[in-house]
């Protein structure tokens, strides 16, 4: 039992130092993302990059700016903030407690290790710092994981959901629910209507239907899963069934376009 037992205590001590070196050097290998300032840099490079070359020799005026500002959570509608979580499956994301510490450390590890998570918001959390981090250009599952760890420490809720929503790749040149908003409506996102907001929730994860809604295909198939979307959200209470009555009464909006 004793030589059970110093094996045991002589793998543990292996475990710690193997595994923060090779934190350290799966960290070395990323993009810098120490700070805000570095994300914000890396992602004005990319995305600023690739709008610049759509309109590299126009000679009309592009209908949306081509600057990528820092994304700010507070001018993102609460409705669609409220459509958003719930559809990630974190209705009460914002009433629970930001995940830290051993808890967060274990989700991470037991990703990389076992492919799965235990229950709660962090997961939602971890899916956001790695949809980042997939846009900064990481793609390794261990590498993604680290890099989610880099991003959580500076990043808090609002932040995640700000940065997710503004760096969503729709098609070239499109990046991000503003962008998307004036493709789709044609005006800007905080002049759409809860029934549009619930529409423009089919372009973005999980549902990914940007390419339906722009050329009005499946509009029935459309109006059913919004109207979906609409009661989901108001049987977690985070919108009112009023509203939801008087949203879902709307017809899609590219039909009425025709």
């Amino acid at each position: 039992m004793k030589g059970i037992f110093w094996i045991v205590l002589f793998l543990l001590g292996l475990a710690g130092v193997l595994m923060p070196l090779s934190y350290l050097y799966t960290s070395s290998k990323l993009p810098p993302m120490e700070s805000e300032f570095d994300i914000e840099k890396l992602l004005k490079h990319s995305i600023e990059g690739e709008r610049m070359s759509l309109v590299s020799g126009m000679f009309v005026k592009p209908e949306r700016p081509i600057t990528f500002n820092r994304p700010d959570f507070t001018r993102l509608p609460k409705d669609l903030v409220a459509i958003y979580i719930t559809q990630m499956g974190c209705p009460k994301f914002f009433q629970t407690p930001r995940e830290d510490g051993v808890a967060w450390a274990w989700r991470l590890f037991s990703g990389v290790t076992i492919g799965g998570q235990p229950p709660g918001d962090g997961g939602c959390e971890a899916l956001l710092a790695m949809r980042i981090a997939w846009k900064l250009g990481v793609r390794n599952e261990t590498e993604l994981a680290v890099a989610a760890n880099k991003l959580h420490a500076f990043l808090q809720k609002d932040q995640l959901i700000a940065y997710d929503l503004a760096i969503i790749q729709f098609e070239r040149g499109v990046v991000g629910v503003e962008d998307a908003a004036y493709k789709l409506f044609g005006k800007e996102l905080d002049k759409l209507s809860l029934s549009e907001l619930a529409e423009l929730q089919l372009a973005l994860p999980p549902y990914g239907y940007y390419d339906d809604l722009r050329t009005c295909q499946n509009a029935v198939v459309m109006k059913q899963n919004r109207d979906l979307i609409l009661k989901y959200t108001a049987g977690e209470e985070l919108l009112s069934p009023e509203k939801v009555h008087n949203a879902m009464a709307q017809p899609v909006f590219c039909t009425q376009r025709r």
